[in-house]
């Protein structure tokens, strides 16, 4: 794995390329252009504010606890961190099946082009960080949110969600050449990992309600939990990850990268031959 990152490293230049044409071949026949990776979050946004901020406020400010007078900030963080989890995984899945004429022929690690796909939809949620950051001055403006040291939970939270995704894209994207069910599966698997990750409510409304003990424990070992848990912390300093749950992500998302990488080391002979 150390001389495959090295290689990686070396091909950094090819690594950027691929993500620039990506981003351009993207948002080329579009007139807004980069603008809607900041437009289809903030309209989900809109979207889930007025169905919980003002439809069912009263149940939604119960235990939103400090972030009931900020709930849009809450929303729009954790949406803007799964706009890319999302675009990463399912991207991922097809980043070599889609690409297989220019894997086969650019003498480049065939890594670059899943973990490509992962850092091209980073770019798209950087974009939206100043808008973030805006909506925050606003309402630190107020006097509703106190940002301070935990603004430091924000590099925590881009490192452990990147390692997470870039291990996903290269399993997804290997397996998905070899069984191309993995894909329709990943629709399926991505629209329940939303509503079972706190983004658009939070984490004490899981530990407080009534589901038995075992599958609240079950609940939290998704390590995604633990990250969007980090992202709503930079504004929320309660929301930051106990130890155990901290933990618990940080090694399934560093076990889920290693395990992905090796697999595909692996399964490359035959995805290239598939290809």
């Amino acid at each position: 794995m150390t001389s495959g990152v090295g290689a990686l490293w070396s091909h950094r230049g090819s690594l950027r390329i691929l993500v620039r044409r990506d981003l351009a071949v993207k948002y080329q026949q579009s007139v807004l252009g980069y603008l809607w990776s900041l437009i289809e979050p903030l309209g989900m946004g809109a979207i889930y504010w007025f169905v919980f901020g003002v439809l069912y406020s009263r149940d939604t400010n119960r235990h939103l606890g400090e972030a009931a007078g900020s709930y849009p900030l809450f929303l729009i963080t954790g949406i803007f961190a799964w706009m890319w989890t999302s675009s990463a995984l399912s991207e991922a899945t097809h980043a070599l099946t889609g690409q297989s004429r220019l894997i086969t022929t650019m003498n480049v690690p065939r890594q670059v082009f899943p973990i490509g796909r992962v850092v091209g939809r980073f770019a798209e949620y950087a974009a939206g960080l100043p808008i973030l950051a805006a909506i925050a001055i606003w309402y630190a403006a107020q006097g509703r949110i106190e940002p301070g040291w935990s603004l430091l939970a924000l590099p925590l939270a881009v490192l452990v969600q990147a390692t997470l995704l870039i291990g996903l894209a290269l399993l997804l994207s290997a397996f998905n050449v070899l069984m191309r069910d993995v894909e329709r599966f990943m629709r399926l698997v991505i629209r329940v990992l939303f509503y079972a990750t706190p983004i658009i409510y939070p984490l004490s409304l899981v530990r407080d309600s009534g589901l038995p003990g075992w599958l609240r424990a079950a609940y939290e070992i998704n390590p995604l939990v633990g990250i969007f848990q980090l992202h709503h912390a930079v504004w929320y300093p309660d929301e930051f990850p106990g130890a155990r749950l901290l933990a618990t992500t940080v090694g399934i998302s560093v076990l889920l990268l290693v395990a992905g990488w090796w697999a595909f080391r692996r399964l490359e002979p035959a995805v290239l031959k598939e290809l």
